[in-house]
């Protein structure tokens, strides 16, 4: 498969400005890449901003499509389609799943957030978004809903929720959670105590330390290692933080 990096891994800032160089890169992606050999038989022929069948994927791609200006829409479309009845995206409904999985939802509502940013809002993309957002708090981000524990591990790819990574790729973390909701523009409420506290006690002589590294590789390393203080999860867990006090801006 193509790699593909989430949003987070674009700016600092979330800004757009300043990204000639990036921009054009990602145009030659839209004129030459294809998913030959990558995804799916049935997919072989598509660009690459036209996404395969798996929704996990196809959030990605469609973040960062949508961050750089791609057309996308045939990916929303794809994903507006394939919401389920619980509010989240599971990759497995295709094997018959009704359950919506973590891991999945989070990479599609980057997708859909990006996309709004990008195009503006529509009654269709922000309904999906918002009962996807709310198949999250309503399991307070790591909780079960049928008997409130904890999810201790994640069952296909064995991480711990509560161990933050950078780069994320289509792992979900609480972490990640709070930051999506956090650039969404939500309030916090009491749904997400539990886990911004959570945050703020891991908090480190004022850093915070990259837990665990996923799979995946890098062009280039941002952070020194497991176990060692990670700027980009030291940024994000602060903008947590300050999202809960009231001073938190989207971005």
């Amino acid at each position: 498969m193509p790699e593909v990096y989430s949003g987070e891994s674009w700016t600092g800032d979330g800004s757009r400005s300043g990204l000639r160089e990036a921009r054009r890169a990602v145009n030659l992606v839209r004129d030459r890449v294809t998913w030959q050999g990558c995804g799916p038989p049935e997919a072989d022929g598509n660009p690459f901003f036209a996404g395969e069948v798996e929704p996990y994927i196809n959030g990605q791609v469609g973040a960062v499509g949508a961050y750089f200006g791609q057309d996308v829409r045939s990916i929303i479309n794809r994903l507006l389609a394939e919401q389920l009845p619980d509010g989240g995206w599971n990759c497995d409904a295709a094997d018959g799943s009704s359950r919506s999985s973590f891991n999945t939802t989070i990479c599609v509502l980057d997708a859909l957030l990006e996309y709004e940013r990008g195009v503006g809002h529509s009654p269709e993309v922000t309904g999906a978004r918002l009962r996807g957002q709310e198949y999250l708090l309503d399991r307070r981000l790591l909780r079960r809903r049928s008997t409130g524990e904890v999810i201790q591990r994640d069952r296909k790819g064995g991480a711990a929720w509560t161990r933050f990574a950078f780069p994320t790729w289509w792992h979900y973390d609480v972490l990640r959670g709070l930051e999506h909701l956090r650039l969404a523009g939500v309030a916090p409420d009491e749904r997400v105590a539990e886990s911004i506290d959570l945050v703020a006690s891991k908090r480190n002589d004022g850093k915070w330390l990259l837990d665990t590294q996923h799979l995946g590789k890098m062009p280039i390393e941002t952070d020194e290692g497991e176990g060692r203080p990670s700027r980009w999860i030291t940024l994000r867990a602060l903008r947590v933080l300050e999202w809960r006090s009231g001073g938190g801006q989207r971005g």
